[in-house]
């Protein structure tokens, strides 16, 4: 795996893959902390966030709904 330091091309969506799985098996701390680091990445395509339904198990937690928050374009 490359983290963000490593590679900015791809460790993002790496990163936002692992955010799914730790939230799927219940880790929603661990996926609150990786999803902060990746949101802070401009080259993270976080567009799903606020919809898609796989985010489903962190919805209605404040840290997430802060995240998908801070992602809405600034008028």
């Amino acid at each position: 795996m490359l983290p963000l330091s490593r590679d900015a091309v791809h460790g993002p969506e790496i990163e936002r893959n692992l955010t799914l799985v730790y939230s799927w098996i219940g880790e929603s701390d661990r996926a609150i902390e990786e999803l902060s680091s990746v949101a802070k990445c401009p080259a993270a395509d976080l567009c799903e966030l606020k919809f898609d339904p796989v985010w489903d198990e962190l919805r209605g937690d404040p840290r997430f709904e802060k995240i998908v928050a801070s992602l809405a374009p600034k008028p």
